[in-house]
C-alpha cells in the first residue's frame, strides 16, 4: 500500500481550499439609465459611473460618425457650387 514520503505542509494542505469562499457577484441597477450592471463599475449603455460621465459609448461614436459625414457633404456641397 503507498505512504506519503514527505509530510504535507499546512500551506499546501490549505490551498485546495483556498476556493470554497467565492462568492455570485451582485448586480446592481444603473442610477442614470437603469440598465443592470456589476457593481463598482461603468456602466456600458450611458457611459456613467457614480453620476460622472467617463466613457463614451458605441451609439456616441456611430452619432458623432454621422455628423462628421453629414458636415462633409455639406462642405464638398458649397464647393460644387461655388465652382459652378
Amino acid at each position: 500500500m503507498p505512504v506519503p514520503k514527505r509530510k504535507r505542509s499546512k500551506s499546501r494542505r490549505d490551498k485546495r481550499f483556498a476556493n470554497k469562499g467565492l462568492a455570485v457577484k451582485s448586480i446592481t441597477g444603473c442610477p442614470n439609465c437603469k440598465a443592470p450592471i456589476s457593481t463598482h463599475v461603468a456602466c456600458k449603455e450611458c457611459g456613467h459611473y457614480k453620476g460622472v460621465k467617463v466613457l463614451v459609448t458605441k451609439s456616441e461614436r456611430a452619432q458623432k460618425r454621422v455628423d462628421s459625414r453629414k458636415a462633409k457633404q455639406a462642405a464638398t456641397g458649397e464647393q460644387e457650387s461655388k465652382a459652378e
